[in-house]
């Protein structure tokens, strides 16, 4: 895999970065007009997906940062993007071009300021993964073999600007208005400032395993303070197999039901016992150790969930409120999906909707004990989705609408229903979390 010497840190060299790959992209469309015309429309449109796809994913790996973190959050929606910019953006995860051993080494120097080789007894400045943010590298101190988490440098410091470059093609392909979204990209932004300091992160992944060390099957790496930094987290090294190598490995239903018992438990348990989550559920942060363990990684990203919006979001799992139309639409408000402007058709329009997303998203939520090997559910979710992209009713309502908190919350729990699809687990005890509480 390429190897990267620099990274573009300023302003004006990113957005000439990104100027760079945007030409590419038009350069594409000129081929893809061509070629329409003389083959297939749809598999012209395939191949410009591809090229699309594979030269915007190249352009943000040289940038990283919240650009590429914001490709691999979109990566996670299957129906937001084409299927090519759903499969390359995904390698962001963690399998990204990483930064050189020279490279690697002057950033880590910096962190511990000082020789490395004084801290650690043996360090590879090759990396062993690499994400959007950071990278992965080994050490050993003694027979204690270690992770050291390098952010890129100048992450932080162009995340604003950053965000202002990718706003107008946010705005544009969801036909929206600046200042529809203003509080949204806030989110975000805030969000991205939380996950590139690591100080933070050490803090939220020793407060939560904590709070989670007694659900059984989980397990979490330590984290050693004084070989840690803002931009350098050092932590005990944790053997496993990613969760998207694990289902591929040819381990037993019993196996994975335990993994998906543990996954679950975890994430209701933060969600409705501490009302924080871990609120970056793909593959690339779990593994599973060869005692068939779940190991939770990567706590930079955790939302809180405020009282205001948490009574309101989690009284729509209840068919009581979703097939009581007044309730229903009561809630909706509360959560900021009804407008001031909204007719009678415009609620109608939004109390039918919900009715039927929610009736789905929620079965889990209606049994003791619910089978996540079984495809109807996902394949209900699925169809869903491509109905409601498709409804021009939908799309024709004004304004933004939802509170903030759904971003990262909607994320955590559509990541999670991902996560239980690929394990194909179950029948999983729904409520099996409250038997963790103190």
């Amino acid at each position: 895999m390429k190897k990267i010497d620099t990274i573009p840190t300023t302003k004006i060299q990113r957005a000439s970065k990104m100027l760079k790959f945007g030409t590419q992209v038009g350069v594409n469309y000129i081929k893809y007009f061509g070629e329409k015309l003389v083959s297939d429309p749809l598999i012209a449109k395939n191949r410009l997906d591809e090229e699309n796809a594979k030269d915007i994913y190249n352009g943000l790996s040289e940038l990283k940062g919240s650009a590429l973190k914001v490709a691999q959050m979109m990566s996670m929606d299957e129906e937001l993007l084409p299927k090519a910019f759903v499969e390359k953006f995904s390698l962001a995860q963690f399998s990204v071009p990483p930064l050189s051993a020279p490279l690697s080494k002057k950033v880590i120097s910096r962190e511990l300021g000082g020789d490395p080789e004084k801290k650690f007894d043996k360090i590879n400045y090759v990396s062993s993964y690499a994400a959007s943010i950071g990278q992965v590298h080994e050490a050993w101190i003694g027979d204690q073999k270690l992770a050291l988490k390098v952010q890129y440098p100048g992450v932080a410091e162009s995340i604003s600007s950053d965000l202002n470059l990718i706003k107008p093609f946010a705005l544009r392909m969801f036909n929206l208005k600046s200042a529809e979204v203003e509080v949204y990209f806030l989110e975000v932004k805030n969000k991205l400032y939380e996950e590139t300091d690591y100080k933070l992160e050490l803090n939220q992944l020793r407060e939560i395993s904590a709070a989670c060390n007694h659900i059984d099957g989980l397990v979490f790496p330590r984290a050693f303070k004084d070989l840690s930094s803002k931009y350098l987290l050092t932590m005990e090294w944790m053997e496993g197999l990613h969760l998207s190598e694990y289902t591929q490995s040819g381990v037993s239903i019993e196996q994975r039901n335990k993994i998906a018992q543990s996954l679950w438990d975890f994430f209701m348990y933060q969600i409705h016992i501490l009302q924080k989550v871990h609120a970056d559920p793909h593959p690339g942060n779990f593994l599973v150790s060869n005692k068939n363990e779940l190991i939770a990684l990567d706590f930079g990203c955790v939302k809180v969930l405020p009282k205001e919006f948490y009574d309101p979001y989690f009284e729509l799992t209840k068919m009581e409120n979703i097939n009581n139309r007044d309730k229903l639409l009561a809630l909706l408000d509360e959560l900021e999906m009804v407008l001031k402007d909204d007719n009678l058709e415009d609620k109608r329009l939004l109390t039918d909707t919900f009715k039927d997303v929610l009736s789905i998203l929620n079965k889990p939520f209606q049994f003791e004990k619910f089978d996540f090997s079984q495809p109807e559910f996902f394949n209900d979710l699925l169809k869903l989705g491509s109905t409601l992209k498709d409804d021009k009713r939908i799309r024709k309502l004004n304004g933004s609408r939802g509170s903030k908190h759904f971003l990262y919350v909607n994320r955590t729990l559509f990541g999670l229903l991902g996560l239980m699809n690929s394990l194909k687990a179950g029948p999983v005890n729904v409520m099996n979390y409250k038997k963790y509480k103190t």
